[in-house]
C-alpha cells in the first residue's frame, strides 16, 4: 500500500453540525440580514469544528430570472422569492413612484402598473381615471387662464384710458382723443361684464384699434 494519496480529504458533519471528520467542504454563504445567497467557497474544517457563520452545506438550486434565492427563516432549506429590484412601482394611494430595493413580494399598496394621468385612482386591479375630478381641474385651469387674459386686457385698457382722460380733464383733448376715450371706456365696461366662470364660452369684446393695442381679439 502506498504511503501517499492524491484524494482530497472531505469533511463530514455530525448531527450536531460539527465536523466528525476533518477535511474540506463546500459551503454556501448568505447575507446575515436578508438570508439571500451570496457565494460558495471551500472551507477546511478541523475535527469538532462547525461551519462559518451564515453558511450552509447543502447546495442550492439556482432560481429562474426574476426570482431571488435565500435561506428559509428556520435555516433548514432554500427558497425562491419574487425579485423586483430595480423596477419602478407606484403607490396605489398617491400614485408616487419609487424604485424597488428589496426582494420579496410587493407590498399591497404598490403596483407595477403606471398611472396614465394625475387623476387615476386604483380600483384594486387597475388604474381608472376619475373623469369628474379631471374635468373639474380642467375647468379651474381654464378659469385661471381666462382670469389672466382678462387682467391683461384690463391693464391695456387702463393704460390707454389714463392719458386720454387726462387730456379731457384738462380740456386739451382733440375730437379723436375724446372718441378714443369713449371707445376704450366702453371696452373696459364690456370686459368687466364677462363671466369668467364660463371660460370655455367667453366671447371677448373687440378692443379699439386692436392692432396698436397689442391685443389678440380672439383671446
Amino acid at each position: 500500500m502506498s504511503n501517499y494519496s492524491t484524494d482530497i480529504e472531505t469533511a463530514e458533519l455530525g448531527e450536531n453540525g460539527l465536523s466528525k471528520k476533518a477535511g474540506w467542504i463546500t459551503v454556501y454563504h448568505v447575507n446575515q440580514y436578508t438570508g439571500e445567497y451570496q457565494s460558495a467557497s471551500m472551507e477546511y474544517l478541523m475535527l469538532g469544528v462547525g461551519l462559518p457563520a451564515h453558511s450552509y452545506p447543502d447546495k442550492p438550486e439556482l432560481p429562474p430570472a426574476g426570482q431571488a434565492l435565500r435561506r428559509t427563516v428556520d435555516g433548514k432549506s432554500w427558497e425562491f422569492l419574487p425579485d423586483y429590484r430595480g423596477q419602478t412601482v407606484y403607490s396605489t394611494e398617491t400614485r408616487q413612484e419609487q424604485t424597488v430595493t428589496q426582494f420579496g413580494e410587493l407590498p399591497d399598496n404598490v403596483t407595477l402598473l403606471k398611472p396614465q394621468t394625475e387623476f387615476d385612482v386604483w380600483n384594486g386591479k387597475k388604474w381608472v381615471t376619475d373623469t369628474q375630478a379631471q374635468q373639474a381641474a380642467e375647468s379651474r385651469a381654464a378659469q385661471q387662464e381666462a382670469q389672466q387674459a382678462l387682467t391683461s386686457r384690463l391693464t391695456v385698457a387702463n393704460t390707454r384710458i389714463q392719458p386720454l382722460q387726462d387730456a379731457v380733464d384738462l380740456d386739451m383733448a382733440t375730437e379723436t382723443e375724446r372718441a378714443q376715450l369713449v371707445a376704450w371706456k366702453k371696452y373696459r365696461v364690456l370686459l368687466n361684464r364677462l363671466d369668467i366662470s364660463k371660460a370655455a364660452a367667453i366671447n371677448w369684446p373687440e378692443p379699439p384699434d386692436a392692432e396698436k393695442a397689442g391685443i389678440n381679439a380672439r383671446g
